[in-house]
C-alpha cells in the first residue's frame, strides 16, 4: 500500500500544537493570578500533563464503558484488525469493545505502539463485514497520521480550562470585591482559553476526518465500503435511546460519526457532514477505477 503524507493535516497539527502551547502559557498566568506560586504551578501543570499523556486513553475508554478484549472473545474482530495493520504497516493496537448501543468507533493513544482501537457493540451489530472493515481502517488511519495525540492534548486543555471557569464561579462568588478580582480575571481568561481550544478542536477535527477517510480507503482499497458504513451509522442514530446518546456525546471529536446534538451541535460540529464525506469517498472511488 502506498501511503501519501498529508501535508495539509501535518500543517494543521503543527499550528494547533503551537497555539495550544501559547494557551498553556495563558493558563499558567491564570494560575498565577489565583495566587499560585512557581512551585505549585510547575507541580500542578506537570501532574496534569503527565496524567493526560499517560492516562488520557484509559480515561477515554472508561468514559465509554469499554474494556480490552482478547482474540478468544472476538476472533473475527482481531483477525480483521491484524490484516488491516499488515496492509497499513502498523503495529497491532489494543482492541477494546464498549457495551454501548450507539454504533460508533474511535482510536486513542499517544503513539502508534500504544494505540487502542475501540468499537461499540452497537457498531458490531449494525455493520456488515465490509463496512466494519472500512470503519476500522479509518481508525487505523488516525493512528498512522498521529492526529490522535494532538486531539487528546487539545481536549485535555479545553476540559481543564472549563473546570477553572466552573469552580471559579462556584467558589469566587462569595468573596468581597477586592479579593474576588483575581478570581474574576482567572475565570475570564480561562473562558477565553476554553473557547479558543474548543474552536481549535473543531477546526482540526473536521480536516482530520477527511484525511482518515482517504487513509482508510487507501488501506482497504474500497472507498465505497467506508461510504456505506458512514451512511449506515448516520441512519442508525435515530434508533438509539436518548440516554445512550447523551452519555457518549462528550467523545464526539473522537468518533467516526458524531452524536447528533441539536442546533448548537450543528453550528460547532466536530465533523464534516456525512453527505460531504460520502461524496468525497465516491469521487475517490471513481479516481481509483480510472487508474
Amino acid at each position: 500500500m502506498e501511503w501519501k503524507a498529508d501535508w495539509g493535516l501535518r500543517a494543521r497539527m503543527g499550528g494547533t500544537m503551537l497555539l495550544l502551547g501559547l494557551l498553556y502559557v495563558v493558563f499558567v498566568g491564570v494560575l498565577a493570578s489565583l495566587g499560585a506560586g512557581p512551585t505549585m504551578i510547575v507541580g500542578v501543570m506537570g501532574l496534569f500533563m503527565l496524567g493526560q499523556f499517560f492516562f488520557s486513553d484509559k480515561l477515554a475508554l472508561r468514559s465509554m464503558g469499554a474494556r480490552e478484549v482478547d482474540r478468544e472473545e472476538y476472533p473475527e474482530l482481531h483477525a480483521t484488525i491484524e490484516r488491516l495493520c499488515q496492509q497499513a504497516d502498523l503495529p497491532k493496537p489494543t482492541v477494546a469493545v464498549s457495551d454501548m448501543q450507539v454504533p460508533n468507533a474511535f482510536a486513542a493513544g499517544r503513539s502508534k505502539k500504544s494505540a487502542t482501537v475501540c468499537v461499540t457493540r452497537g457498531l458490531l451489530r449494525t455493520l456488515d463485514d465490509e463496512e466494519l472493515e472500512g470503519v476500522l481502517a479509518h481508525e487505523l488511519a488516525h493512528v498512522k497520521n498521529r492526529d490522535v495525540m494532538v486531539m487528546t492534548i487539545a481536549s485535555f486543555l479545553s476540559t481543564l480550562a472549563f473546570m477553572v471557569v466552573r469552580f471559579g464561579f462556584l467558589f469566587g462568588g462569595g468573596q468581597n470585591r477586592e479579593g474576588g478580582a483575581p478570581v474574576l480575571v482567572a475565570v475570564v481568561a480561562s473562558f477565553a482559553v476554553w473557547v479558543i481550544s474548543f474552536l481549535l478542536i473543531r477546526l482540526l477535527s473536521r480536516y482530520r476526518e477527511y484525511a482518515a477517510d482517504r487513509g482508510g480507503a487507501a488501506i482497504t482499497g474500497k472507498p465505497s465500503a467506508l461510504a456505506s458504513a458512514l451512511l449506515t451509522i448516520d441512519g442508525s442514530m435515530d434508533r438509539v435511546p436518548d440516554e445512550d446518546l447523551r452519555e457518549s456525546a462528550e467523545m464526539n471529536a473522537f468518533f467516526v460519526i458524531p452524536i447528533k446534538s441539536g442546533i448548537v451541535g450543528k453550528l460547532f460540529r466536530t465533523h464534516p457532514t456525512t453527505e460531504n464525506r460520502v461524496e468525497r469517498l465516491r469521487e475517490l472511488e471513481r479516481e481509483m477505477e480510472t487508474q
